[in-house]
């Protein structure tokens, strides 16, 4: 089999894995709570090595003292640590969204930029960060977003050969319609939460698992899977 018909075939096993995540995860909103394009990414920036369970719960408050981009430019640096404390890299990550914000008053208007160029160029921001805060406050679909879920699902899958986010995020664009590439990486993340785990992957209750290189399943496991989960490729557009 050539490269081209391997590609084809990867990509049709993709579009079918995502047929299949659509059905079992039809919702797939950011998890993280937010009302405006700067909030999301001063979230997505303490998601980074932390649940967003914990980001949620760590927001609310560092919001109502400090709610735009000029208050967190301008906030006690030793007052926002405190409030981001349990979020882990509390320093750092105090450092990056104060300087992020300070660009943002000061060569953007007060206003997170649409172009992942010029995200990039932000203090803590990279790939990761951007497409969540194009996808999730503009509707850009302009990558798909690499955590450490979607990184450790896309390499069981088969999906992709590399452990760089970035290679990783070059083969899932290519393999999945540009319309699903965020809700995809979301959906990834619900399976590697219930189903898909680091350690102990409920492959006999997958409904991927006969389309895994990775799964481990007894022969009548994989009979009641490929028999229970069989859609059309067709209805990938939907």
């Amino acid at each position: 089999m050539n490269i081209t018909r391997t590609w084809s075939a990867k990509q049709q096993r993709a579009l079918e894995i995502l047929i299949r995540l659509k059905r079992l995860y039809p919702d797939a909103p950011c998890t993280l709570n937010y009302e405006t394009p700067v909030q999301l990414l001063v979230a997505t920036i303490l998601s980074a090595q932390c649940t967003d369970e914990r980001v949620n719960q760590v927001t609310p408050a560092l919001f109502a003292r400090f709610p735009d981009a000029p208050a967190l430019a301008n906030a006690d640096i030793t007052e926002l640590e405190t409030l981001i404390r349990s979020t882990g890299f509390y320093r750092n990550k105090a450092k990056n969204i104060q300087g992020a914000c300070l660009l943002i008053v000061e060569k953007f208007k007060g206003e997170v930029p649409k172009r992942m160029e010029l995200l990039l160029e932000l203090p803590g921001v990279a790939r990761k960060t951007a497409n969540v805060v194009l996808a999730h406050a503009y509707g850009i679909n302009q990558g798909v977003t690499v955590d450490t879920h979607v990184k450790r699902l896309s390499h069981r899958l088969g999906l992709t050969e590399h452990t760089d986010p970035v290679r990783i995020e070059r083969d899932l664009m290519r393999l999945l319609p540009l319309e699903d590439w965020e809700n995809w990486s979301i959906r990834l993340v619900y399976h590697g939460r219930a189903i898909c785990k680091a350690r102990n992957p409920a492959c006999h209750a997958c409904v991927l698992a006969d389309s895994c290189p990775s799964a481990n399943l007894s022969p009548s496991d994989s009979v009641n899977i490929s028999l229970a989960t069989s859609p059309q490729i067709v209805e990938a557009s939907n």
